[in-house]
């Protein structure tokens, strides 16, 4: 009685001495049809070529088998997948947080994330965070929306409107261009500003600092970042607050 015992199926083509077959259709190094032949007229074939006997389809009657640098077909595959999944494009919706009352200038900041998402390719999903009294003007909320929405329309569109959920008021905005193009464009510039720095024969000093301005502005991403996770903290801990039910207070001893 047969068992599987488990273990992986290798998907590796039969190579050399692994094809088991008493002749083959071979294909030439450069594609010619060779025709069928025994498998060991085949082997000393790629023997003379120095080259490696790859089944390529092995369900063919007899099957086919070409002459071809299986290590140097490896790293290629590898290279052009690799280079597939770098060009691949994922959607993601990123999420900015908002009050109704917010800064001028964490407005400002929080904006600059949005148009860089939008910039990105990714499409921004807005959230109007409302608080206590906050809830009965939902007018304000919708107002920051369509400022925010106004102020990106260069990058950006309304995917979908803002509509109410719970305390909150939601927003989508989803950028003009596409991923593919965004990751392209952005591979261009850096290529560019690669070039450009090449070209200036910047001086170990100015190099540096220019490395340093780079870090820079990364670390203000990041501390921004780190920010809007400690709102978001602080904010659903007063969400919490609110939410408890207020302790009863203690009556006032009665006087004699």
């Amino acid at each position: 009685m047969w068992c599987y015992r488990g273990g992986s199926i290798s998907t590796e083509p039969r190579i050399n001495d692994r094809i088991r077959v008493p002749e083959v259709r071979l294909v030439g190094p450069s594609g010619e049809q060779v025709g069928i032949v025994p498998l060991a007229k085949a082997l000393e074939l790629a023997q003379e070529y120095d080259l490696d006997l790859v089944e390529v389809a092995a369900s063919a009657r007899p099957p086919v088998c070409k002459l071809m640098d299986y290590g140097k077909f490896k790293y290629e595959s590898a290279m052009k997948a690799r280079e597939a999944r770098k060009n691949q494009a994922h959607t993601v919706i990123k999420e900015m947080k908002l009050r109704p009352k917010i800064d001028p200038h964490d407005y400002d900041t929080k904006k600059g994330h949005v148009v860089r998402f939008l910039k990105q390719g990714d499409k921004v999903k807005i959230t109007i965070m409302f608080r206590g009294r906050e809830q009965s003007r939902p007018e304000l909320g919708y107002r920051l929306l369509q400022r925010l929405a106004s102020d990106v329309e260069d990058l950006g569109f309304i995917e979908s409107n803002p509509k109410q959920d719970g305390r909150n008021m939601i927003m989508v905005l989803g950028p003009h261009k596409k991923k593919t193009e965004a990751m392209a464009e952005a591979r261009e510039a850096q290529a560019a500003r690669k070039a450009e720095r090449q070209g200036l024969a910047l001086t170990d000093d100015e190099a540096l600092a220019e490395d340093a301005e780079f870090e820079a502005e990364d670390a203000d991403i990041e501390a921004a970042e780190v920010t809007e996770v400690v709102e978001d903290a602080s904010d659903e801990a007063a969400e919490a607050a609110e939410a408890a039910p207020e302790e009863a207070a203690p009556e006032a001893p009665a006087q004699a």
